[in-house]
């Protein structure tokens, strides 16, 4: 299927590797121009030569919103403007109620929240203006069913959901579409972290595999397409099934 969206600018937030780098990719090869970004310069570059398709690679640590602001700005004076934004980061630290101090959730609201606002603000009136944009957002199935001992990214990433709905609404007349991602169990190095080895995980996902991010950024380029135009305001679980609500 042609996506329709050759020829079209992306920036996608901190993918070097993960589930932002296949979005990237899965986006390269439908012919979108694709600048990157990650912490470490041989990383991104690197990432960036596998992705090919001239692949933009740029140094920003979107954990601040002056590094978010700054990743936005350079990937538009590289592409020369940016249709799709893919806000995307990685996770805070684990922990529950009793070990997490409340100072704790202002660096996960940075990080999972207001950088990923920031982004919005710094490419979503361009494409207004332009009359086509794409926002999808790679947030956490967190935000529909709370992960135990993360209450920080459970948190967070449940407020931008809240901002990214409100933003979906405002903006849809324009052409700009806003959705979200929600990732459930993916072969990442954030869940060989938190979880260690996959092999066990599977055994609780109703699709029998934790999933590849491969796949994951083939969805998020069909959210990024010209068919998906009357799809705004979303939040689309990708778990292999493993949430359990009707709703």
């Amino acid at each position: 299927m042609d996506l329709g969206i050759t020829g079209r600018r992306a920036a996608v937030a901190a993918a070097s590797k993960g589930l932002g780098y296949g979005v990237a990719d899965a986006l390269a090869a439908e012919g979108v121009q694709v600048a990157i970004c990650g912490r470490n310069r041989a990383t991104v570059e690197e990432a960036a030569a596998r992705i090919g398709h001239g692949s933009v690679p740029i140094v920003a640590d979107v954990a601040h919103v002056e590094g978010a602001t700054g990743f936005v700005r350079d990937a538009r004076a590289a592409l020369g403007g940016i249709d799709i934004l893919v806000p995307n980061a990685g996770g805070p630290p684990a922990g529950d109620f009793a070990h997490t101090t409340v100072d704790q959730y202002l660096d996960a609201f940075e990080l999972n929240c207001r950088g990923a606002i920031a982004m919005c603000y710094e490419a979503v009136p361009e494409m207004r203006e332009r009359g086509w944009g794409r926002v999808v957002a790679i947030t956490s199935i967190a935000v529909r069913q709370p992960i135990p001992n993360l209450i920080l990214s459970n948190t967070a990433r449940a407020g931008l959901t809240g901002f990214l709905r409100t933003l979906s609404r405002e903006v849809a007349g324009d052409g700009v579409t806003v959705n979200s991602l929600l990732p459930g169990l993916h072969e990442t190095e954030r869940i060989a972290a938190l979880h260690g080895s996959s092999a066990d995980l599977a055994a609780g996902i109703p699709a029998g595999f934790v999933g590849d991010p491969g796949d994951f950024g083939r969805i998020g380029a069909f959210v990024c397409s010209e068919h998906a135009r009357y799809m705004t305001g979303t939040a689309i679980q990708v778990d292999g099934g493993a949430y359990g609500a009707l709703l």
